[in-house]
C-alpha cells in the first residue's frame, strides 16, 4: 500500500476537538456525573471501613437452640444426680497377731463364704507358747487338788509314827538326865555332862511337840487360805493358756462374713501386724484382704445444697451405668447424711439398689433419676428445657445462661433440675431460644453481639 495512502487512514482516526461546544471544553454535566461518582466511592469506602471497625469490636459468639423435654420426662424425675457404686459394707481383713504369710487362698474376685480360711500365719512360736502355758496350767490344777483331797491316811499313819518315835526319844533323854543329876550329886560327872543330858532332852522335846503338831495338822488337812490361793493360780494358768490359745487360732484368718474378695494385700512371706503397718517397701501390712458382699450394693451420691429439698427419706429412682447404657435397676433412698460438706455445698445421699447383679461392680460410674413422690405429681407438671453443658454458667452460685436475641445478649437465671447426657434440665426457659455457647469471658448482660455464620 503506498505511504500517502496510509498517512490518510490514520488522519481519519483522529478526534476532531474542534466540534467541542463552548470553545472545546467538555459540558458541564459530564463533570457533576464524574465528581458524584468519586464522591460515592469516597463514602462507600468510609462505611465499610466504619463498618469492619465497629464490627471488630463486637464478640463473636456461638449458639445452641434450647429444646422443651417432654412433660411425660420432666413430670416424672425430679433430679438427677451422678455418683458411684459402692458396697454397703466394706471389710479390710486385719491379723490380730503379728506374723509372717505362710500360706494365702484367695485371688481377687473369688467369692468366700464366712469362716472359710483365707490366709495361715506362721505359727511355731504361738504354739510353743500355748504348750508352756498350758502345762503351767496342768500343774496348778494338780496342787489344788493335792490341797482340796488333804492328806491320805498313809501319811497321817507315818505322821503318827514318827510322834511316837519322838516321845519315846524325849522320855529316854529325860532319864538319862534324872540319872545325871544324881551322879552330878555324887560327884561322878562333870557339870558339862549335865548340861549336855538338859539340853539333848530339851530337843527330844521341842521335836516331839513339832511331830505333835504335825500330826494334827494332817489330821484337820489345808487350810481354806491355801485351798483360795491355789484356786486363785489354776484361774491365772487357765487365763494364760486361753491368751496363748486365741494367738495361736489368730494365725488362721478366716472370713468374718460371705462376700467377694476386693482387693489382695500380702503374699506369701509377707509381714503382716494389726499395730503399726507401713507402706514402705517390705514394710508390715496392716490386712491382708478387702472383701464385700456384692449382693448389697449402694450408689453414693453427692447432692448439692439447692437440690437437697427435692429428696425424702426412702424416695424411689432409676438407677444406670455409664458402662451399661441398656441395663436400669430399682433404687430407693436408704441414707442421708445428718451433715453437709461445706467446702463442696453438697449433702451426701446413699441410694439402695433393690435388683442387684453381676454386672454392678464398686466404683462404677451411675445416675440415678429420682421420681416424684405422688403429692408433687399431682400437681401441674413443670416445662423443663435442655441446655447444653457449656451454656450453662454460674457466678456466685447463681446459674443462669446467656441468650442471643436481636444482637444482643440477654441473661436469663434458671434452676438445674437434673441432668442429661452432654447438658442439664433447666426451668425459666420455654424451649427454641439460642443459647450461648461460645463467647468470650467477660460478656455482658446486654451487651451486643455477633452470631457466627451470620452477617
Amino acid at each position: 500500500m503506498p505511504t500517502d495512502t496510509k498517512h490518510d487512514d490514520l488522519q481519519s482516526l483522529r478526534i476532531d476537538h474542534s466540534l467541542r461546544e463552548g470553545g472545546g471544553e467538555p459540558p458541564a454535566w459530564s463533570r457533576r456525573i464524574i465528581l458524584g461518582g468519586i464522591a460515592l466511592v469516597v463514602l462507600l469506602g468510609i462505611v465499610t471501613l466504619a463498618y469492619r471497625v465497629l464490627a471488630s469490636e463486637t464478640p463473636e459468639v456461638e449458639v445452641v437452640r434450647a429444646t422443651a423435654q417432654g412433660s411425660d420426662v420432666a413430670g416424672s424425675t425430679v433430679l438427677s444426680a451422678s455418683g458411684y457404686i459402692v458396697a454397703h459394707h466394706k471389710i479390710s481383713v486385719n491379723s490380730k497377731v503379728t506374723g509372717r504369710v505362710a500360706w494365702i487362698g484367695v485371688e481377687k474376685g473369688d467369692k468366700v463364704k464366712e469362716g472359710q480360711v483365707l490366709v495361715r500365719l506362721e505359727d511355731q512360736e504361738f504354739r510353743a507358747m500355748y504348750v508352756q502355758s498350758r502345762g503351767a496350767w496342768e500343774s496348778a490344777k494338780a496342787r489344788l487338788s493335792e490341797l482340796e483331797h488333804g492328806s491320805r491316811p498313809e501319811e497321817i499313819q507315818q505322821a503318827d509314827h514318827n510322834l511316837a518315835e519322838a516321845r519315846a526319844t524325849a522320855a529316854n533323854d529325860k532319864i538319862n538326865l534324872d540319872r545325871s543329876k544324881e551322879l552330878f550329886a555324887q560327884g561322878v560327872v562333870s557339870k558339862q555332862a549335865l548340861d549336855d543330858a538338859g539340853a539333848r532332852y530339851d530337843a527330844s522335846q521341842q521335836r516331839a511337840n513339832s511331830l505333835e503338831q504335825s500330826f494334827r495338822l494332817s489330821k484337820i488337812g489345808p487350810r481354806a487360805e491355801q485351798i483360795e490361793r491355789a484356786r486363785a493360780d489354776v484361774l491365772q494358768a487357765q487365763g494364760q493358756m486361753d491368751y496363748a490359745k486365741s494367738q495361736l487360732d489368730a494365725t488362721v484368718i478366716r472370713a468374718p462374713v460371705s462376700g467377694t474378695i476386693l482387693e489382695r494385700t500380702a503374699e506369701k512371706g509377707e509381714l503382716v501386724t494389726a499395730q503399726f503397718a507401713s507402706g514402705a517397701e517390705g514394710g508390715p501390712r496392716g490386712s491382708v484382704v478387702a472383701l464385700a458382699d456384692l449382693s448389697d450394693i449402694q450408689v453414693e451420691l453427692d447432692i448439692a445444697q439447692d437440690d437437697f429439698a427435692k429428696l425424702s427419706p426412702k424416695q424411689e429412682g432409676t438407677v444406670t451405668l455409664d458402662a451399661f447404657k441398656d441395663r436400669s435397676y430399682k433404687g430407693v433412698i436408704a441414707e442421708m447424711s445428718p451433715e453437709a460438706n461445706r467446702q463442696k455445698a453438697t449433702v451426701q445421699v446413699k441410694v439402695q439398689i433393690q435388683n442387684p447383679d453381676a454386672y454392678l461392680r464398686p466404683e462404677m460410674n451411675a445416675t440415678v433419676q429420682f421420681k416424684a413422690s405422688d403429692e408433687k405429681s399431682s400437681g401441674p407438671k413443670p416445662a423443663w428445657v435442655f441446655v447444653p453443658t457449656a451454656a450453662l454458667r454460674d457466678k456466685d452460685g447463681a446459674k443462669f445462661v446467656l441468650i442471643a436475641f436481636n444482637g444482643k445478649a440477654l441473661r436469663r437465671d434458671v434452676h438445674v433440675q437434673g441432668q442429661r447426657s452432654g447438658g442439664y434440665l433447666v426451668d425459666s426457659l420455654v424451649g427454641g431460644e439460642n443459647v450461648i455457647t461460645t463467647a468470650p469471658a467477660n460478656l455482658q448482660d446486654g451487651q451486643k453481639i455477633r452470631i457466627k455464620g451470620q452477617s
